[in-house]
This record gives structure tokens, sequence and C-alpha cells, in this order.
């Protein structure tokens, strides 16, 4: 493992400062509550793309309270177009659980954070950091490539464990301006410490980034190419989400109907996968989107 000697975080600090994207609405605001839904819709989603989304979900539910209250079936249908729905169904849930065990607040303690429904390492200290000024480090797919790259000396992050860089997290971390701190890191990830093309001679670690005194060492050989999204369960889950969201319910056939063969002959499993998480439910032998009724049938969740 490289050495965080090197790593430089007052002009990190600085580079933020002048270039970090400030103007993201999450950031304007320490509401936990817009910042877990700001975490959950970020989560292998672009940036340009969550921006029309949220801020369409913050007039249409400003709090916990008004999403709580919602139908899980209406949150599930604005939804529509951000792909991997079930994020939809966990912030329901967090919102029904922060209205039973919390008053309607979400947490701030990284603990409470991770007992709702759907918040894992990440997403909890996120809004621990971001939202409440907690000094814990924040480690994303940008900020691990920084770290992996600044401080361990690697290619990219799957070069390094998970462990050695939360060991690198933090190591640098400092007692202070942890949110500013982390995410500088964060922008620095998605801006100029890229995964196919970084700008070195545009970062403010680059002087003792442990990467580039190594030499740019080259990192393992990359993965095995994905397979086409449209042969993917991912690809036919989310047919299945949109059918029922425009309408009311669909048999098995008529679902079995609007997918490809190959997927046709799967969808016994993926109904299966699609109500574990809670996004659908059969009713008298039809298919409907999970909690028409109200948040009331998400309170103790049948999966």
């Amino acid at each position: 493992m490289g050495s965080a000697a090197g790593f430089d975080g007052t002009t990190l600090r600085e580079w933020y400062a002048r270039e970090g994207r400030h103007e993201l609405p999450w950031r304007l605001t320490r509401d936990p509550y817009a910042v877990l839904v700001s975490e959950v819709m970020l989560q292998q989603t672009q940036v340009e793309r969550v921006l029309p989304y949220y801020e369409r979900w913050m007039a249409r539910w400003p709090g916990v309270a008004a999403l709580a209250g919602e139908a899980l079936a209406e949150v599930i249908r604005a939804w529509a177009g951000l792909g991997y729905n079930r994020r939809a169904a966990y912030l329901h849930r967090a919102a029904v659980a922060a209205s039973e065990r919390h008053g309607g607040r979400i947490p701030l303690g990284v603990a409470e954070l991770r007992a709702l429904p759907g918040v894992g390492p990440y997403t909890a200290a996120a809004v621990a950091c971001f939202a409440g000024e907690a000094v814990v480090p924040v480690a994303d797919t940008n900020i691990a490539r920084v770290l992996a790259r600044a401080v361990v000396g690697v290619a990219a992050k799957h070069d390094a464990s998970a462990g050695v860089v939360e060991v690198a997290a933090r190591a640098v971390l400092p007692d202070e301006g942890a949110r500013a701190h982390n995410l500088a890191l964060m922008d620095l990830g998605a801006m100029a410490c890229t995964a196919r093309a970084p700008r070195c001679d545009d970062c403010p670690l680059r002087g003792g980034c442990a990467w580039r005194l190594a030499g740019y060492p080259e990192g393992a050989s990359a993965a095995r190419p994905s397979p086409r999204f449209e042969d993917t369960a991912r690809f036919a889950r989310g047919r299945i989400v949109d059918a029922l969201r425009g309408a009311p319910a669909l048999t098995a056939g008529e679902l079995a109907a609007l997918l490809p063969a190959r997927h046709a002959a799967e969808l016994p499993r993926y109904l299966f996968a699609l109500a574990s998480d809670g996004l659908v439910e059969q009713t008298d032998g039809r298919w409907v989107l999970a909690g028409g009724q109200g948040s009331s049938s998400m309170a103790s969740p049948k999966l």
C-alpha cells in the first residue's frame, strides 16, 4: 500500500472551493430526507439524469410524511425511466420506518440510518456526513477510485480490496471539514480522476499521488464484456414493472406476451423476484404494482 503522507487535503479543498459542483440542489440543503433521496437516486445513475427526477420528487413529496403517506404504487410510477425500480420501494419503506421510529424525521446517526430499509453502509455514511456534518469516510465509486490511485498507488478501485480503500479513506479524513473533504474527493473522481481518461495535469493531488509517483502501473485486466442489456433479467423485470405502471392489472399470460420468448419462459422467476423486492403483488390471479391501496401495506412488508 502507498502512503497517505503525500496526500494534500488543503489543496484538494481549495480545488473544490473553485471547481466543485456546489450548485447541485442536494448540496444546497442539510435536510437529511433530501440528501437521502438524492443518494438513493444517484446509485448507479448519472447526475444529469437524476436532476429532473429529484426536482419533481421533492416538489411532490417534500418530506418524510408526504412520502410515507403516499401509495407505494404511485411512488413506483413516479420512478419510471430512472431504472433499478426497487430503489423507489426502498425509499418509501425508509419513509414509513422513519415515521414510525423517528417521529417523521430521517435520523443522522449512522447506526439509525443503517436500520432503515434499503440503507446500506455507503448511503448511511453519506447522509450522516452531507446532512449532519459527521466525521465519517464516504467512499462511492468515484471516491474509491481517487483513493486507490492517490493513496494506495493502483490504477483502479478493483485493484485494491475494499478493506484497503477503507483504511485509506480513514487515513486522509480530516478532523474538521469532513463534508467538504468527501465532496471534494467525489467531484475529483467525477471531473478529473475519471476511470478511462484521467486528467492528471488538472488534479490537485498530482504532487503526492502514489499512482503517478509509481509510474502509472497498469491494473488488472478488465472484466469480460457484460451481456447485452436486452438479454439480462434486469431488462425483463423493468419491462414487467413498466407494463404494470400503465395497466391496473395483468395476468401472467398478458405479461409473458410482452416479453421476448427467452424471457417469457422465465416469467415466474422474475415475478417472484419483483414480489420479493416489494414492487408487485398478485390479486385475484392478476398482477399489480404493490401498495396500490396506500402506505399501510408497507408497514410490515411480506418478503
